[in-house]
């Protein structure tokens, strides 16, 4: 039986911090439109692959910025004042940014589902920003994703591969 995606990820990850940056130059010296678009054409094709609910690595690694839409949407449904729920769930991180409180997320369930999965914080919706076209533009946040998210490494080996 063939390795996974995720498996070949989970047995690769803990040495490829170093290798995650080489790539990651590499890539940098490439056309931006041209790596963005394969770059969504790599995520499409990797992530059809791999179940996130394999993983939940995004929800129990890093804390995600939480905007104050994102506060207004969860703590009305919540039926919270917004205070109220960033005073139980947030706090401000060494670079500024409003984040969830602990890692993982609170609101990670025991089967890797989120509890509030249709509101959830729009940087949690947009994980792992390896399928927009401003890829080219966040090269050492891939770098850093890949350590804790089997698609986000596949998707920088794929891509070296390709344009390397």
């Amino acid at each position: 039986m063939s390795e996974s995606l995720l498996q070949s990820w989970q047995r690769k990850n803990a040495q490829s911090t170093v290798e995650n940056r080489d790539i990651v130059k590499r890539l940098k010296r490439k056309k931006g439109k041209q790596l963005d678009q394969l770059a969504d054409e790599v995520h499409n094709e990797v992530f059809s692959k791999i179940d996130c609910l394999d993983c939940a690595g995004c929800c129990s690694g890093i804390p995600p910025i939480v905007t104050k839409a994102d506060v207004t949407r969860i703590s009305k449904t919540f039926g919270m004042k917004p205070a109220e729920f960033e005073a139980q769930y947030l706090t401000v991180d060494e670079d500024g940014d409003t984040v969830m409180n602990t890692t993982p997320c609170p609101f990670l369930l025991e089967d890797r589902k989120c509890m509030i999965y249709d509101i959830r914080p729009k940087a949690c919706r947009q994980f792992p920003h390896t399928n927009d076209l401003d890829f080219s533009k966040n090269m050492k946040l891939h770098a850093m994703n890949a350590t804790i998210c089997p698609g986000v490494f596949h998707i920088l080996r794929r891509l070296d591969a390709v344009m390397g």
